[in-house]
């Protein structure tokens, strides 16, 4: 018995119209009357017409009550029912009881289908549709060639009855021959006498063959015995080469321990070179920027320098014509002083070079007293040290200076 079971119960006999409210409760302890009349009202909803005793009063009315709805239902309903379970009129009743209450509440559902169903098909009697009836058509036509084929069987079947009537009519009245018939039976008797001495001496083996597995039973736990004490005195015994495989697992710990410690300083050390490498390439990239500023300042200074000395060689020049021709001329014909440009090489950066002049000046006097006091053989020297050196050097003449120089040699042409 289950809470399910009697919940389901209530509810299907509810459902059914039982007049009576039928609780849980009621099944807790044998409750015969309230089963008795269960029973009457499901056999008269059943069927109405049937004649049940409904004597309960001594026991052999109710024995004789069971049997008489069990052998009711079993005849009409094929239901088998538990005369026992029935007579103990508790929860193990109510299992017996659901299986009439069942089919009844499954009908009645059915029932009220057929009924749905039928009002869908007054509401829906002149709409076709015959998308829905295509399925119908294909088992229709199945159907039809099934039955075509078993009726061409069957006429072949029954044309050969008339031949198969004779033969069986031959055979029926044919007497029996008691001799075969003997025989018969005395060969399925021996058979049966073999078989029965066949399980007598299958028997009589099961014995020996229990004898012979206790045996190995016995022999198997003695082996393992013998195991289990070999395995504790092998446990029991220390391995002679332990102390030495002790020893090296300690020198092993302390190889690893060195082993991490100078990969750590490792790790470390190449940490700090690669700082160290890149502050040496800021340290580099910052002095290449102040040299390249560097040579644009010597850049634009010498390009000012190129300037104002070619303004200040025109002046002079034009004073010493006026002044004194002969020292003019004599001046004019030296060789001016030629513009160097040394290209140096600047130590941590590749293709670096610092341009210079070879004379400077801010003042005249300054260019003036350069000029009177530099010789020829100096200025000889230093073409051959930049020979010497292999460097670039760039001589820019003044081209003013030159052109100063052609005017007064034109000008003492004319005197003459």
């Amino acid at each position: 018995m289950s809470f399910r079971d009697l919940r389901n119960f209530t509810e299907m006999m509810r459902a059914l119209g039982y007049p009576r409210l039928i609780s849980m409760e009621n099944f807790r302890i044998p409750n015969f009357p309230l089963v008795a009349e269960i029973l009457i009202w499901l056999v008269k909803r059943y069927e109405p017409q049937t004649d049940i005793p409904t004597d309960v009063d001594t026991e052999q009315d109710r024995i004789f009550f069971i049997k008489a709805v069990a052998q009711f239902m079993a005849t009409k309903a094929h239901i088998k029912l538990n005369t026992k379970k029935l007579y103990q009129a508790d929860g193990y009743a109510v299992k017996e009881l659901l299986k009439i209450t069942t089919v009844l509440y499954n009908a009645m559902k059915t029932k009220r289908l057929d009924r749905s169903e039928d009002t869908e098909d007054d509401s829906l009697k002149f709409k076709f549709d015959l998308g829905s009836k295509i399925s119908d058509l294909k088992i229709a036509r199945q159907l039809a060639s099934e039955i075509t084929s078993k009726g061409a069987t069957v006429f072949d079947l029954l044309g050969k009855e008339v031949d198969l009537r004779e033969m069986r009519t031959a055979a029926i009245a044919r007497p029996l021959e008691i001799n075969e018939t003997e025989k018969a039976l005395r060969a399925g008797i021996k058979e049966i006498i073999e078989q029965v001495q066949k399980t007598k001496e299958m028997l009589n083996n099961v014995a020996s063959d229990e004898a012979n597995l206790e045996a190995k039973i016995e022999k198997k736990k003695m082996e393992l015995e013998r195991s289990k004490k070999r395995l504790q005195t092998l446990q029991s015994v220390r391995p002679a080469f332990m102390d030495e495989y002790e020893k090296i697992e300690e020198e092993l710990q302390k190889q690893y321990e060195i082993y991490v410690e100078k990969f750590r300083n490792l790790c470390y050390l190449e940490q700090q070179l690669e700082d160290l490498h890149r502050m040496e390439q800021e340290r580099f990239e910052e002095t290449e920027n102040t040299l390249r500023l560097m040579q644009n300042k010597l850049k634009e200074e010498e390009k000012r320098l190129m300037k104002s000395s070619v303004g200040k060689d025109d002046d002079s020049d034009n004073e010493i014509q006026e002044d004194e021709g002969s020292d003019s001329d004599l001046e004019d014909r030296r060789p001016l002083k030629p513009r160097l440009t040394r290209e140096l090489p600047i130590q941590g950066r590749v293709g670096g070079r610092v341009v210079g002049t070879m004379h400077g000046g801010d003042t005249e006097d300054e260019e003036d007293s350069d000029d009177s006091e530099i010789d020829v053989e100096d200025e000889e020297d230093e073409y051959e040290i930049a020979e010497d050196d292999d460097e670039s050097i760039d001589i820019q003449p003044e081209q003013p200076s030159s052109r100063i120089h052609k005017q007064e040699l034109d000008e003492s042409d004319n005197d003459f």
